[in-house]
């Protein structure tokens, strides 16, 4: 029988130039429902959207409050699930994949920053080593480069970073904010599947562009829960009961 895991990982082997595996972030339950719904064939959880609907700002939210938020969504829908983990909560390797595993999850994010800072690329792809290790094939892993979010933004220095990564054995490296432009630069360089970062204001390629200059798969951060949260803004607008002149006032 095949795994949820190599379900997942078979979804990147397909994706195609521009036709990239499009992943949505689903914040909750509902949400994940919602997009599993649509015929999405797959799932990739936001840190940042699933902080903000439990009401942490991101980058703080409580290791067993995350892995329940993952475990709830994971229940909700019938494909495969990817969790963003941020930086892995300080949990050992073994630890960090079992609490994944048992939340129902087939793949996870995972940075290579903390606190704003890049951690040393040597150091974290050992870690990364023992993550790929402890999973034994039953989770993707999907290797987050922060360089130009928290680096210089070279590309060779990005580069460098993906190759110790998957030389690591992730499955999947994460360039994220890497601009559009070097997208075919750093899929020539890195091998296996690249993931981009799709913005949702239409300052940016869409997906299928992103696709066509080299992205393997496309995430959108909290892009999702925040375009929803600014819908639920208008909509509440209109529930506000209005203020009314009385007759002879100004």
């Amino acid at each position: 029988m095949v795994s949820r895991a190599e379900t997942f990982r078979a979804l990147h082997d397909r994706a195609a130039p521009g036709d990239p595996l499009v992943l949505p972030g689903p914040w909750d339950a509902a949400s994940a429902r919602v997009f599993a719904d649509a015929g999405f064939p797959a799932l990739a959880t936001p840190s940042a959207g699933v902080a903000a609907a439990l009401g942490h700002v991101d980058g703080k939210t409580p290791a067993d409050e995350m892995f329940a938020a993952v475990a709830r969504i994971c229940r909700a829908v019938d494909v495969p699930v990817s969790a963003d983990v941020e930086g892995g909560y300080g949990l050992p390797p073994k630890e960090l994949v079992e609490r994944l595993l048992e939340a129902g999850a087939v793949g996870c994010n995972l940075e290579d920053s903390a606190g704003g800072v890049l951690k040393d690329p040597h150091r974290h792809a050992q870690w990364l080593a023992e993550v790929v290790a402890a999973a034994g094939g039953e989770l993707f892993v999907n290797a987050r480069v922060d360089t130009f979010a928290y680096g210089d933004g070279d590309p060779e220095q990005a580069v460098a970073r993906a190759a110790a990564y998957v030389a690591a054995g992730a499955d999947c490296v994460y360039p994220i904010f890497a601009p559009a432009e070097l997208l075919p630069l750093l899929r020539s360089d890195i091998q296996g599947p690249v993931n981009a970062l799709a913005r949702l204001d239409g300052t940016g390629p869409s997906p299928a562009e992103l696709g066509e200059r080299g992205a393997t798969r496309i995430t959108f951060g909290p892009g999702l829960q925040r375009r929803a949260a600014a819908a639920l803004r208008e909509i509440t607008e209109e529930l506000l009961p209005r203020p009314t002149s009385r007759p002879g006032c100004p």
